[in-house]
């Protein structure tokens, strides 16, 4: 008897530490609502079609999994209203409308993730040199636009809703520095800015209003494109009428920031919450793991020197950079880090630059498609 009660105490106690979820066999991982740990992941539809793949160790897995298992909690996609250009160049289907991001938010939902789905109002990329009016608004005065946005919000939230879809956050525009669906809703003038701030509105309030009757309550994110621009970008918004939103969300790239040391991120996310009561999110950014291409597409990214004499293109950098910009995140109240297109792998996908990837070097994937050692985001 004394046996018996001996071994059940241990498989009591083995059974404690299996469940224990901080233990080496079952990292603790954080939930999006504590700290969004995200992955923009729009391209890997595309990629899959074209041949491309993911693996672990040399086995093939899927990449939400993947995503997943290093502790991302979080994918983020875009979606552009009608981009009619993808079909010559993917014999004839399009990536990146409703259809195409419906397949990547249940893949994300399946895997357990939340969702960041961001709203580019355009046909295209939008960024801070480009917010190109979807054709089919083209024509349409400014009041009409303004019931536009509104609308097709609330018409991809309402179709989301229709396949239990529905995404944890929204993004009202990306990178919309000098406002969006220009000429209309650019910020070159005083009028400019209350026409932007007038569009961002109707697309917040089309989000309240869906919210009022759905279980899922999207938290809205309006997002600027680095640090250096954030304070007067926002400054400009609270003096023209913006209504109530959720999350500064911010692109911080190395390559065309200001802010050249995690120090000064790190002050610069606590002063944009003191200052405008928001959270305060990194919604885009990334770092190389390589100079070199694995195709001959040119890639965007590359580090010349090191920054702040440590960080440098190989991926011990690269794992180091990515899980210290979160620790300065976390320091600083931030509530989130989503890396852009870490699955932008090689592979036959072509767009209208080129073959290939311009990004596999940033990639969290070595040029044979297998997840590179280091990339992990357990509690702390």
């Amino acid at each position: 008897m004394k046996h018996i009660l001996l071994l059940t105490g241990l498989a009591l106690l083995f059974l404690s530490c299996k469940r224990n979820t901080g233990s080496a066999t079952q990292p603790a991982f954080y939930t999006w609502d504590e700290f969004a740990v995200g992955a923009d992941l729009s391209y890997v539809n595309e990629i899959e079609d074209a041949g491309g793949s993911y693996k672990v160790n040399g086995k093939q897995q899927d990449v939400f999994e993947i995503m997943k298992s290093v502790g991302v909690n979080t994918v983020r996609v875009r979606l552009w209203h009608n981009p009619a250009w993808k079909q010559p160049l993917n014999n004839g289907k399009l990536y990146s409308d409703l259809y195409d991001v419906e397949k990547t938010i249940r893949r994300a939902k399946q895997a357990g993730l939340a969702v960041n789905l961001d709203l580019h109002y355009s046909d295209t990329w939008a960024d801070p040199a480009h917010q190109s009016i979807p054709a089919a608004w083209a024509a349409a005065p400014f009041e009409v636009l303004k019931d536009s946005v509104y609308q097709y919000t609330l018409t991809v939230l309402n179709y989301m809703r229709s396949k239990n879809l529905v995404p944890e956050m929204i993004q009202i525009g990306n990178e919309t520095n000098s406002g969006m669906l220009w000429p209309i809703g650019k910020t070159d003038s005083n009028e400019g800015w209350k026409r932007f701030t007038d569009l961002l509105n109707s697309g917040i309030k089309a989000v309240k209003d869906f919210s009022a009757t759905s279980t899922i309550k999207p938290k809205t994110i309006l997002h600027v494109a680095q640090l250096q621009d954030a304070e007067y970008w926002l400054s400009q918004l609270k003096a023209n009428g913006i209504a109530d939103f959720d999350i500064i969300g911010l692109s911080h790239y190395y390559k065309w920031s200001t802010y050249a040391t995690m120090e000064s991120v790190g002050k610069k996310m606590d002063s944009l919450q003191r200052n405008y009561n928001k959270k305060v999110m990194i919604v885009e950014t990334a770092f190389p793991f390589t100079n070199n291409n694995a195709d001959s597409y040119t890639n965007i990214l590359s580090v010349e020197n090191k920054l702040e004499n440590k960080y440098e293109a190989t991926p011990v950098s690269q794992a180091a950079y990515i899980s210290d910009l979160v620790k300065t995140i976390q320091q600083n109240k931030g509530s989130g880090m989503m890396y852009w297109e870490p699955a932008w792998i090689t592979s036959p996908m072509k767009d209208l630059w080129g073959r290939g990837s311009a990004w596999e070097n940033a990639a969290w994937f070595d040029f044979s498609g297998n997840l590179l050692n280091g990339i992990s985001f357990q509690k702390r």
